[in-house]
């Protein structure tokens, strides 16, 4: 064995992990690569698509949102018309106002019967 070749030897042997770990390295990264891609489309691809429950779900809670909404305004009405009655004409100003967005609200909000 020529001199260079022991000393390649000894430098293979001394360092196994270190030269394993790299040659795996290397040799895996072509396929870590490829499934990172193929990762990263799959996660573009369901960002862009909505499955039937989660457009549900969105649905739910945008009325959930609107039904609170109106139960607000429902109470801030009772209470602005309270006023009005006890001679607050602020009170009555408001009172059209919230009615007015009540009104405009009362279409999308769904009526259920008890």
């Amino acid at each position: 064995m020529g001199l260079r070749n022991l000393a390649v030897l000894l430098v293979l042997t001394s360092l196994p992990g270190c030269v394993a770990k790299s040659a795996f390295d290397l040799a895996t990264l072509p396929v870590r690569a490829g499934a990172r891609a193929v990762n990263t489309t799959a996660d573009a691809y369901d960002r862009v698509t909505v499955s039937d429950s989660e457009r549900d779900q969105k649905r739910g809670r945008e009325i959930r949102k609107r039904e609170e909404r109106y139960g607000e305004l429902s109470r801030d009405y009772d209470r602005a018309l309270k006023k009005c009655d006890r001679g607050n004409d602020d009170a009555c100003a408001d009172a059209r106002e919230i009615y007015g967005e009540m009104n405009a609200m009362r279409s999308s909000v769904p009526y259920e019967r008890n």
